[in-house]
Parts: structure tokens; sequence; C-alpha cells
């Protein structure tokens, strides 16, 4: 009697490897912007200008390390980590070309984060955005991550405010709006605390089309609401956008990606289980 040859575990483990790397290529594809923060500033990976910058608080140039705002070889979700200490006038920021291509129609693309701070007890008062995209003229088009100023707990909010006259023509003030009068989506609670890594994607599709435009917040790899059945038009010049991080924020960031799409449900969730983090992307 014949018997069909045994299957070795090395057989098995590389079908494995291959079918995982062929599930992680379109990500792959996709990917725009890494940055690792393991012991330096710049990005691992982009499609533009790898360089972290500062403005604010008398500060222009490449990034370099002050008393508030320094990374780490370690300590971070994987690896180092950009770390804030304390409330500072300074703004890190990638430029947008080549990582973010901002387009005057069907502009897409999406932003992954790991965060670490307990907002209520480490955040100074006022308004603080984590990650920010900007065109110059906020009135012109404003993507941002925050968490409330007045609120206890303070919500956590990811918005898309289009052109000012869209998204207010009322001229209100952004603080006593409702929430139904903001393009928002905003959580009263949110699973963030210094003891753990929170894991952060906001996703765009269609922007500048018009009310078939949609953002969406994840935390943890699971939907938590979107924006829709706005006009999320934007007037932007591509040359102006930048990605800035840390606008009024205590805390640690890591393993910074941007993608040229919008990703699924399913893409974001397998970025939220990669086992090394977006290096395994590159």
């Amino acid at each position: 009697m014949r018997h069909a040859p045994l299957v070795t575990l090395a057989a098995i483990l590389l079908a494995g490897s291959l079918s995982l790397a062929a599930d992680l290529e379109p990500l792959r594809a996709a990917l725009t912007l890494h940055a690792a923060f393991d012991g330096t500033f710049d990005a691992d990976f982009s499609r533009g200008d790898r360089t972290l910058y500062f403005s604010g608080g008398g500060t222009s140039g490449a990034a370099k390390e002050t008393d508030a705002i320094k990374v780490t070889r370690d300590g971070g979700r994987f690896g180092g980590a950009l770390v804030v200490t304390k409330k500072n006038p300074v703004r890190p920021f990638f430029k947008g070309p080549g990582a973010i291509d901002y387009k005057a129609a069907n502009w897409s693309g999406s932003v992954s984060v790991w965060l670490k701070l307990t907002p209520d007890e480490d955040l100074e008062p006022g308004y603080c955005d984590p990650v920010q995209i900007v065109g110059g003229d906020n009135k012109k088009g404003f993507i941002f991550l925050e968490w409330s100023k007045d609120e206890t707990p303070r919500h956590f909010r990811f918005a898309i405010r289009p052109l000012f006259e869209i998204w207010n023509p009322k001229n209100q003030d952004w603080a006593k709006m409702t929430d139904e009068e903001r393009p928002m989506v905003a959580l009263k609670r949110a699973p963030f605390a210094r003891t753990r890594w929170t894991h952060v994607v906001f996703t765009f599709d269609r922007l500048n089309a018009g009310k078939a435009g949609v953002g969406q917040l994840y935390l943890d790899g699971q939907p938590q609401g979107r924006i829709a059945n706005w006009d999320l038009t934007f007037d932007w010049q591509p040359e102006n956008v930048q990605l800035v991080l840390a606008a009024a924020y205590v805390g640690a960031i890591d393993d910074l990606a941007v993608f040229d799409r919008a990703l699924t449900d399913r893409e974001v969730a397998q970025v939220f289980a990669l086992p090394e983090g977006i290096r395994a992307l590159r």
C-alpha cells in the first residue's frame, strides 16, 4: 500500500507565510508614509519627503529634540515612540506631496496611528489635536482628530470640515454647535489610557465629490462611526498640504502610517493585528 508523502511543518509554515504576504499586498501597494519613531524623528518610508519638520514656538526646520518632544528607542507599541511630555507651541509635521497627494476631485486616503495617554489627566485645558491634515487656510478645509476642551470625560472626535461656508454658514462657535451640526464622529467615551496603546485609524473617501464623500473612524480595529451626507468640498493647493502631529498633545505616538485610499473594515482590522506593525508592509 502506497502512502501519500508527509507534508512537513516547514512546508506548512512557508505556505502560510506566502499566503500572508499575498494578503498584505494591497496594503503594501497603498502605503505612502511610515514613521516608526524608533530613535529618529524622520519617516522610515515615504513617497515624498521623509523629514519630520518643526514649526511654531520660534522653531523651524528639521525636527530636533526639545525639552518637550523627543523620540525613544524603546517603550513604543513597536520599538520606540514619539513622546510629548508637556503642552507646547511646537507643531511637528510631514510635508504632504508624495505622502498625502491632495486631489481636486475624488480624493481618498487613510491615516493609522497608535496613541498612549490618559486624556483627562495628561492633557492641559483646551482642545488637543493629535493628528491634523491641513492645507494652509483652515476655512478652505480641515481634517483632524481632537479631544474636546470642556466635557468631562473629554470627548474624542474625528472631523472633516469642508469649505467654511458649507459646514458653518451661520459662523457659529465650534464649541457651541450640536454634534449634528458638526461634520464629525464624536465618542463620549474612548479606551485611551497611559497603561495601554490605542490604535486609531481614520479614512476619507471621495472628498471633493459633493455629498458622495465619506469619512470613517476606527479604534482598535473596530468601526466607530461615519461622516456622511455632507458636501465635503475643499479648496487646497497641493503643495501646502501637511500632516501635523501633537497639537497641544501630551502623551506618546507610534507607528504612524498613511495610505493613498480609504481602507476597508477588513484592512483596518489587518493593520491593527500586525504583530510587528507597519514595518511588515515595507
